[in-house]
């Protein structure tokens, strides 16, 4: 009943706006009280609009009211603090559905601070007081709060799992160690957590060298794009000045030869006019002579015609040949011919040195490709793990060894219907998809086995070229016969000579177009190598011809 008188009296004497126990309370006109800062800072908000409101009861109050403290609400809450009245928890210190809950509150519980794995419970900040004030507690081991208290508790034996067994790699209790544990390797959970940390340490030690390396590579890569950019830049100004200089010199070009033009064709007209001129002068006079004849023709008097006629001038010569030939017209249309045809040779030599200035520009490569490894040791710095899918393979493949190794058996196995899965071929893919540097080793037990690449979207259903690896513009493959190896992509084989072994490697760099398949042994023997462009990510694959043959993709790491 006291307790609940409390909670009452909590709830009366807490700020609504920050759910505290007041401080400085202050009342306003409509009657509600708060804590003077809390009511202040809600007001200052509220500046702006010029109007001030109650936050329960929402009066509005014009001008700013000016609050004085309340007394007696002070007095009371001292008196009050007297007898046993605290704080209530803010809401956020309560805990949430996220939250680890103290195992020791009742009612509405707070959140934890710490859980001890000792105790397997976990504690407020007021119910953690004993492990850290009591000497019997405080050897404890106090953790960040966990849920997961419980899994530290053995199943069977209902103790803490304290100890570690090496051998089965699990945590059991000290029961476990006498009972099903017992002649096992075991050693306690410290002791063993103590190894793991140590084996961590050096993990972190290799990621954060590579951390380092990667930041080191980024900050070259950065400079390296800057260069890019900036030499980018650079080569377009350049190439824009060097055109534009063209361009004035073609528009220069086109100037001379306009102003040759017009002065060939003043020249001309003023020719042809000047004869024009003479000609018209010639027919003038030619007319007047003309008149006078007619004149001389009309006389009557025989004896009048005669005495003039001798009297007449002779005809002088025409100042102008008898036959002016008008040649046809074609004038400066040769002119015309013959820039067309600096025009053509001008596109011939654009085109040609286009195709060139592409093709200097389409071998900018910033990432230079790697050069390929030599000793297995550096092979295996691209090691890929592969693991086969099992909805692609084939119902008379059968795999095993965490799906790295398959086998081809007289049995149908009970796969399900999948789209994925090859139904005329004996073949399987692998899971992963490669689009980087890669390197894997294949384990071939006898002849008749494929080891190929190939893009995902190869047929998968029935038993056409189409489907199978090496037939078509797909996949690649190398055919190991048993005591020989052929080469196979596009149905067109090739003979490969070399020593034969057991184990196939296979090096990849995408996007270099580099596809090597290796005889692997004391030495890399390459067996055959593929320059092409892939333009898809590739999938390694195995196939089968006969049953009892196997295949396996060798750990590598």
């Amino acid at each position: 009943m006291a307790q609940q008188e409390l909670q009452l009296d909590r709830e009366r004497f807490c700020c609504s706006i920050c759910l505290d126990l007041l401080r400085d309370p202050v009342t306003t006109v409509c009657g509600h009280s708060y804590c003077l800062s809390c009511i202040n800072s809600h007001w200052d908000k509220g500046e702006e609009r010029g109007s001030y409101s109650c936050p329960q009861c929402r009066e509005t109050f014009t001008p700013r009211p000016v609050l004085r403290r309340n007394t007696m609400l002070a007095d009371s809450l001292e008196e009050l603090k007297k007898t046993g009245l605290q704080a209530a928890p803010a809401d956020h210190c309560y805990a949430g559905p996220e939250d680890v809950a103290c195992d020791v509150c009742t009612g509405r519980k707070l959140k934890a601070l710490k859980s001890c794995l000792n105790c397997l419970a976990s504690y407020c900040e007021k119910h953690l007081q004993p492990h850290l004030q009591s000497a019997p507690f405080k050897k404890h081991k106090l953790v960040e709060p966990s849920e997961k208290l419980q899994e530290n508790i053995c199943s069977r034996h209902d103790e803490v799992m304290k100890i570690f067994c090496r051998t089965d790699q699990q945590c059991i209790c000290y029961l476990c160690s006498v009972d099903e544990h017992k002649d096992h390797d075991t050693v306690s959970a410290a002791a063993e957590r103590t190894e793991r940390e140590r084996e961590l340490g050096l993990r972190r030690q290799t990621i954060q060298q590579r951390v380092h390396d990667t930041e080191k590579d980024v900050k070259l890569l950065q400079q390296e794009e800057k260069a890019v950019n900036g030499s980018a830049d650079k080569a377009v100004e350049d190439s824009e000045e060097i055109f534009t200089e063209m361009i004035r010199l073609l528009e220069k070009r086109s100037s001379d030869v306009k102003q040759q033009i017009r002065s060939q064709q003043e020249t001309e007209v003023s020719r042809v006019r000047e004869l024009q001129e003479r000609l018209e002068q010639e027919i003038t006079e030619l007319k007047r002579k003309d008149q006078e004849l007619k004149q001389l023709s009309d006389t009557e008097d025989h004896n009048q015609f005669l005495h003039n006629y001798p009297s007449l001038p002779p005809l002088s010569g025409s100042t102008h040949s008898s036959s002016i030939r008008i040649r046809p017209l074609r004038y400066f249309e040769d002119v015309t011919a013959a820039v067309s045809q600096v025009r053509g040779r001008l596109q011939d030599i654009l085109s040609e040195t286009e195709t060139k200035i592409l093709q200097i520009v389409s071998q900018v490569d910033v990432l230079l490709p790697q050069p390929e490894p030599e000793t297995r040791a550096d092979f295996l710095k691209y090691s890929q793990e592969i693991t086969l899918d099992p909805n692609t393979a084939h119902k008379y493949l059968l795999l095993s060894e965490g799906n790295r190794k398959v086998t081809c058996v007289n049995k149908e196995q009970s796969y399900s219907d999948h789209p994925d899965r090859f139904t005329g071929s004996w073949q399987v893919l692998s899971r992963e998809s490669l689009t980087e540097h890669c390197y894997w080793e294949v384990e071939v037990g006898g002849g008749g086995v494929d080891v190929a690449v190939t893009y995902k979207n190869i047929s998968r259903a029935g038993n056409s070229d189409e489907c199978r690896f090496g037939y078509n513009d797909k996949s690649w493959m190398l055919y190991c016969h048993g005591n020989s190896y052929t080469f196979q992509y596009n149905s067109i084989q090739t003979p490969v000579s070399g020593p034969v072994s057991s184990r196939v490697g296979v090096y990849l760099d995408h996007r270099a177009g580099v596809l090597s398949f290796y005889r692997v042994s004391d030495t890399m023997t390459l067996l055959h190598r593929v320059q092409t462009t892939f333009t898809q990510p590739l999938y390694a694959g195995v196939r089968f011809y006969w049953y009892g043959k196997t295949a396996e993709f060798c750990k590598l790491k």
